[in-house]
């Protein structure tokens, strides 16, 4: 069986490709030198019917030659993606991966299809897609997030990660399988790594390491830092100084220093990890108990069903995250563990939510210390409604433009905490595919062999591009309202 080549029959796209990329870049540059050196004096073109507009100048030309590059580019992008899914391994490895990832394609053209029809009644969300900035990010995260869901099913992955296959030690993006058996993929798209697994399906299956880890742990820092950051910012005083000590006690530490601490081997078995998700997984009791209580105090009835419809369940997954049969925090009865976390991952994640938590604190205690001023705020007060109400139904909703920026730029951050911390080697198990792991592993050999290290690193570096995308076109559109 012959190896693959990147492009295969549709090679004859690659010139032309090459043309569109040198003019896009191009471009940029002449549209930054004219927006920097050339000043903006256009004249002012009078119409007979009294109207005036403004004449094109340089900085019009070269954004609008600008934008003509860009959309030649990300048409043969697009034609490379379907020619590879219509002629599969015919168009080499782009092609073959581009079948494989089909479901993820699907997903994204569903997922566009219908925000954009529905838009304007989607709220902050919708007009996420009037910001160009904004849809591209939103699209390079939703990639990775459809990657890692499909890849958790086996629905792209080409192999085994794990699985080891003799003669593809370190063999290039391309080769075939010596031997392959009835219902194997012939090849080795990305190459085999220096144990010689496949680099891609590993790829596709780290995906799932970071999207199951960094947006959850973020939420529980969001939780954390919301449930302390509001009592601290609106009250001030005491509270406020004790909080706001321990939050800057925690920053002080270098981060990088406060993750070995958590996630070695000594400290582990102390259990001193398990005794901080039971206090920190208890923060989104805490926060949606008051959340509710808050909203339905004069209403008995109803405050107790949704207290006892919302609660019941955060408490049976409550017991299930911290508990763990044999280790130190083992309360639960077998029936209410619905699930096992397994340590390394829960190490990672308390360490993640720990380290988070005081800055959200910190941003949290400012917009609220900015917030209680403002007049509505004043109106709740003159209504006789409580501090928490206030808080939670006032204050926190008109934070939510700087909160959701925030979010996204903290599950980036994440990502390249895990990303290290697997690159040392801590936190997660040996063996796992995660992107930090698999580039530590292919830097060993980088000097001879770029294709071990370089799909993770681009899957990383392009899945936090994502995100930051997404945060300016959030910001954008959140300045708006």
């Amino acid at each position: 069986m012959d190896p693959l080549s990147w492009t295969g029959s549709i090679a004859f796209l690659n010139p032309i490709l090459m043309i569109a990329l040198a003019a896009l870049g191009l471009s940029v540059l002449a549209w930054l030198v004219i927006g920097a050196v050339v000043p903006d004096t256009r004249a002012i073109n009078a119409s007979a019917d009294g109207s005036v507009t403004l004449a094109s100048g340089p900085k019009d030309v070269a954004a609008l030659i600008l934008r003509y590059a860009f959309l030649a580019t990300a048409a043969l992008v697009l034609a490379y993606l379907v020619l590879g899914i219509v002629l599969d391994t015919k168009a080499g490895i782009i092609g073959a991966m581009s079948r494989q990832f089909l479901p993820v394609w699907v997903a994204l053209v569903v997922l566009f299809g219908v925000s954009i029809s529905y838009k304007r009644r989607l709220g902050l969300y919708g007009k996420l897609f009037d910001s160009p900035i904004g849809m591209i990010g939103f699209a390079l995260v939703m990639f990775w997030v459809f990657t890692g869901f499909f890849g958790a099913f086996d629905m792209i992955v080409t192999h085994d990660p794990l699985s080891q296959v003799s003669g593809l030690k370190n063999k290039v993006p391309g080769t075939p399988l010596r031997s392959p058996e009835e219902g194997d993929f012939h090849w080795y798209l990305l190459g085999g790594d220096n144990l010689a697994r496949d680099v891609f399906s590993r790829m596709i299956k780290g995906a799932w390491e970071v999207v199951k880890i960094a947006p959850l742990a973020t939420v529980f820092a969001f939780m954390v830092g919301i449930t302390l950051g509001l009592p601290a910012g609106y009250f001030g005083g005491r509270l406020d100084t004790l909080l706001s000590f321990l939050a800057n006690l925690i920053l002080a530490f270098p981060v990088i220093l406060l993750f070995y601490l958590l996630v070695t081997p000594e400290i582990v078995a102390t259990g001193l990890p398990q005794y901080m998700a039971t206090v920190l997984f208890a923060f989104p009791l805490i926060f949606f108990g008051v959340l509710i209580n808050s909203r339905f105090r004069t209403q008995p009835n109803k405050n107790f069903t949704w207290l006892l419809v919302v609660l019941l369940p955060l408490f049976f997954l409550y017991l299930s995250l911290i508990n763990e049969k044999g280790s130190k925090i083992d309360i639960a009865p077998r029936a209410m563990d619905l699930f096992d976390v397994p340590g390394g991952i829960l190490v990672v994640f308390v360490s993640v939510v720990f380290v988070n938590s005081p800055t959200v604190f910190r941003i949290v205690r400012g917009l609220t210390m900015d917030i209680k001023t403002r007049d509505y705020v004043a109106a709740a007060q003159t209504r006789g409604e409580r501090p928490w109400y206030i808080m939670l139904w006032e204050v926190l909703p008109n934070a939510r433009g700087p909160l959701i920026v925030d979010f996204c730029l903290r599950i980036g951050y994440t990502t390249i905490l895990l990303g290290t911390l697997g690159f040392f080697g801590l936190g997660l198990p040996p063996e796992s595919p995660d992107w930090g792991s698999t580039i530590n592993e292919g830097r060993k050999l980088l000097s001879i062999y770029l294709h071990p290290a370089l799909p993770p690193a681009m899957a990383l570096l392009s899945l936090v591009l994502g995100l930051n995308l997404l945060a300016d076109g959030l910001r954008e559109e959140s300045l708006k309202d």
